[in-house]
């Protein structure tokens, strides 16, 4: 891409005040040139088929799976994917990462910050803002391709020995990618990593307890 030339940005569907905040903020930018808008998640394949976007600004919350992000990728190299979300944890947003997001923002995220992004994106760098990380980490991804290849078979539930012989690795260095990935997910186990988070335990009243003899006894003599 030239480098004079305005990043052409397609933006997928978004609630109507929000949607209508993104593309107000990105036509503000001369950098920036929307080429298309409110495009569904039905229409995303043939969109970037006849735009080409450089770089498609996405609802995280509308993806079907993480196998969707990986599936727009790998067909569409030439388009970066910048990802907003409600609430989007560390976790999920690394785990977006390695699926091959150049970006992944919470929809609380300023203005600055999503052209950030963009222009980032569009050079082929990962960006991650959340509130718990006030910095945003730029570089190389939180987790490499392989690790990304490897956790996409973990979360298929798929035995060491049938990463290593879908990968072509040995069965050792299935466990040393697993660790790896363990450790900068933040998680102890794969077992933790397949496991979603349990839900908030209600309240529960404080137990009254039955008056001992002894309060029986003092009360009497009251």
């Amino acid at each position: 891409m030239d480098s004079h030339s305005p990043i052409t940005v397609a933006v997928t569907r978004f609630e109507d005040l929000l949607a209508l905040g993104i593309v107000a903020a990105l036509e503000a930018d001369p950098s920036i040139s929307v080429v298309a808008r409110d495009v569904t998640p039905a229409r995303i394949e043939t969109m970037l088929r006849v735009h080409s976007p450089c770089v498609l600004v996405a609802n995280a919350g509308a993806l079907r799976d993480l196998a969707q992000l990986r599936e727009i990728t790998l067909a569409h190299p030439e388009t970066r994917l910048v990802l907003l979300g409600y609430g989007l944890s560390s976790l999920e947003s690394a785990q977006l990462l390695a699926f091959g997001a150049s970006a992944c923002l919470t929809t609380g995220t300023q203005v600055r910050d999503l052209r950030h992004a963009i222009h980032l994106a569009s050079r082929g760098l990962q960006l991650q803002l959340l509130p718990s990380t006030p910095d945003a980490q730029v570089g190389e991804p939180l987790l490499t391709a392989r690790e990304g290849e490897v956790l996409v078979l973990l979360r298929q539930n798929r035995s060491n020995p049938q990463i290593a012989l879908t990968l072509g690795i040995g069965v050792e260095t299935v466990r040393s990618h697993a660790r790896s990935i363990y450790r900068k997910l933040g998680v102890s186990s794969r077992r933790t990593l397949l496991t979603p988070p349990p839900p908030p335990a209600a309240a529960t009243p404080a137990r009254r307890h039955a008056p001992s003899k002894a309060d029986m006894s003092l009360r009497q003599r009251r």
